[in-house]
Order: C-alpha cells, then structure tokens, then sequence
C-alpha cells in the first residue's frame, strides 16, 4: 500500500488513463509497453485475475479461497487485500518491483509531474534502492493465526543444549563447555534437579520471550548472602511481565557452568 501510493503521487492523467480507475493497473500496463520486465508481471497479473474470476464463476467458487491450507488446487488463493494490491503483489513476489520501480524513476517525465515523488532526483531513487531488499526474499508461507513471535520455553532450551552438548565433548580446550551444572562434591538425584533448575533460571533470564522483555542487565553486581561471606559477583537482570516486574541475579560461577566447592 505504501508502495502504491509513491506511484500513485502526481502521477499524470494520461498516464493514468481518463477513464481507468485502476491507476496502478493503468502505469504498469503503459510502461509495460516499453519495458519486458513490466510486460511480464502485466501478462501474470492477467492470469491471476482470470484465475480468480473463473473461479468465481465456478459453482461454491467461494469455498476454495476459504481453504487456505488446501494444497490440492492449482490455482492460487488471493485473499481481497491481496487483490486490491496485486500488481505490486506480483512485481513483489517475482522479485522484479525494484527493477520497475528504478525504470520508472528513469522515464519520470514520462509519467509524472515535476513536483512528484518520483521525479524528485533524491527521494526517487531512495525509494528504488530500498526495494531491493525486499525483492530479495522469498515469500513462500502466508501468515498465520500464530504469526507474532515467539521463544522457546526455558526447558526447552535447555534440553536443546543438552543434546548438543551430548555430540560436542570436551576434547578441544577451544570449544565452549557445555552448560551442564554439576556440584563437584553432589551425589544423588535431589541436587541434580536443584541445579537444573538452577540452570533453567538462568537460560530464561537471559533469554526474551514473547512473556518476559529484558529492561535491564548489568554484570559483575556484588551480593552477600550472609555477614561472614564474601560477595559474590554476578548478573543483575530487570525483567518485565504483563503482570510484575522481577529482578533477578545468577552467579557467574552458576554462569559458567561450575561452582565449584560453593554451596
């Protein structure tokens, strides 16, 4: 949408056409007509629109552009904003919009007023060059009803480490260790969970999710647990939820992955 309305900027009434109201439509077509590149998104945009329609005119035509997840029909499923924007959809999704974009901007005085965004010799080819980008990826899948993003689960990322940790030993002083936390003097499976649990404290606090966003972290923050202890460094993180704010602190030995003869 914000791509068309660039073109659409104090584009020229002929160019445009008197009687076309697809204006869009109208200025790929004419510089269709002089570039291969438009000539072909035009011939495709045609046989979307065919597609669509014969499909419409077929007996329950509706209930295939329902079925998104139908793999069965050939034909494409274009959802109505997708029709509405469908010629830059197109150009888009076969990587070529920079292309005819750039083209355009080359032949302003072809299609637009002095004073359009288009002709003006900055914004014209900024808007050129920030397509490319986007005409790089791939748009193969459609977003869905579970489209924002989303973290793993602490546990998970800790069994992910696990079995990874589990292929790389330590056989190369390079290699990171593995995040395994392990009292050196424990026997039994009470502390071995109570570590774990430890070591999934630790992957979530430094971990965002969609729950938890990390507002704040600093390291090497001194608490002293008891008068006649030493304090002990560690990572200070603020972590904000729809419902509280928590802060939390790790060891940097815990963080390390050892502690040591530490209780």
């Amino acid at each position: 949408g914000v791509v068309e309305a660039c073109l659409l900027h104090m584009l020229k009434r002929r160019a445009a056409g008197f009687l076309r109201t697809d204006k869009v439509a109208a200025l790929f077509t004419k510089v269709g007509k002089t570039y291969a590149v438009a000539g072909d998104i035009c011939k495709k945009v045609q046989e979307l629109q065919q597609q669509v329609e014969s499909r419409k005119n077929q007996p329950n035509g509706q209930e295939p552009l329902k079925r998104q997840g139908s793999t069965t029909s050939k034909t494409p499923v274009l959802t109505p904003q997708a029709l509405k924007h469908i010629w830059v959809r197109t150009a888009l999704i076969e990587k070529v919009l920079d292309k005819v974009v750039q083209y355009i901007v080359d032949n302003c005085s072809k299609y637009y007023e002095k004073e359009a965004l288009l002709a003006d010799p900055v914004c014209g080819p900024i808007l050129a060059s920030l397509l490319v980008g986007p005409c790089a990826l791939e748009y193969t899948k459609l977003k869905t009803a579970d489209h924002y993003w989303t973290d793993p689960s602490a546990d998970e990322l800790v069994q992910r480490h696990r079995i990874h940790g589990a292929h790389s030993r330590q056989d190369s002083p390079s290699k990171r260790p593995a995040l395994g936390v392990r009292k050196r003097h424990s026997s039994g499976s009470a502390s071995e969970d109570r570590f774990a649990a430890s070591a999934r404290e630790y992957v979530e606090s430094l971990h965002q999710n969609s729950r938890t966003h990390l507002l704040y972290g600093k390291n090497n923050v001194l608490v002293q647990p008891k008068d006649d202890l030493e304090a002990i460094p560690g990572y200070l993180s603020l972590h904000q939820s729809a419902e509280s704010l928590t802060l939390k602190w790790t060891p940097n030995q815990l963080m390390n992955g050892t502690l040591g003869d530490s209780e």
